[in-house]
């Protein structure tokens, strides 16, 4: 999962946003960095994505993309899936728009986020002036964000080539998306995978 969905989800579970988002920014045990409610919202963010790798669909998913790219193509599942939620965010949010729930994660995060790492600071910044949220949904802003990590980070140069993978599979990815995302919504209202 990516940073829309750790957000969606933490709302979900009443998780700290702060605690999903600073996640991969955090190495090591975090009830020694950070209070617990911060702690355990970095708990959750680690148990979602063992939980999501373990799942039937996100197995077949990786199977779309070229057996080259399939190294990479967890990385692009993440920013896939958030695509989907974006573009059909009011079929798990219908009480609030995606620009609003945007604004409550800023209103939510930005008070604090001095106490967190530079890195994190620099990030979250970034998703809001750039409405990252709200343009997954595009999928040319997909495009430009493999491209962007791909750049960022050389050992990942084939991310930029997954848009490919992406484009020729749009269909059955949505497809498991659909049946993924709704089972992850449906644990974390109801099991102890928040606790």
């Amino acid at each position: 999962m990516n940073i829309l969905a750790h957000l969606h989800l933490a709302t979900l579970a009443n998780s700290s946003l702060i605690g999903n988002t600073v996640a991969d920014f955090v190495k090591g045990d975090a009830y020694r960095q950070y209070p617990k409610e911060i702690a355990d919202g970095i708990m959750l963010h680690r148990r979602i994505d063992r939980l999501i790798d373990s799942f039937a669909e996100v197995k077949q998913a990786k199977l779309l993309f070229r057996q080259s790219h399939q190294r990479v193509a967890p990385i692009t599942l993440d920013i896939i899936w958030d695509h989907f939620l974006s573009k059909y965010w009011a079929e798990f949010n219908a009480k609030q728009s995606l620009s609003s729930f945007n604004t409550f994660t800023k209103l939510q995060i930005q008070p604090y986020i001095a106490n967190y790492p530079v890195d994190y600071q620099d990030f979250m910044g970034a998703m809001w002036r750039g409405e990252w949220l709200v343009n997954y949904a595009s999928v040319d802003f997909i495009g430009n964000v493999l491209n962007g990590m791909a750049k960022r980070r050389p050992k990942l140069y084939l991310l930029s080539d997954t848009f490919i993978d992406f484009e020729q599979n749009y269909t059955p990815l949505k497809t498991l998306f659909f049946e993924l995302y709704p089972k992850m919504c449906s644990l974390i209202k109801v099991s102890n995978i928040a606790d």
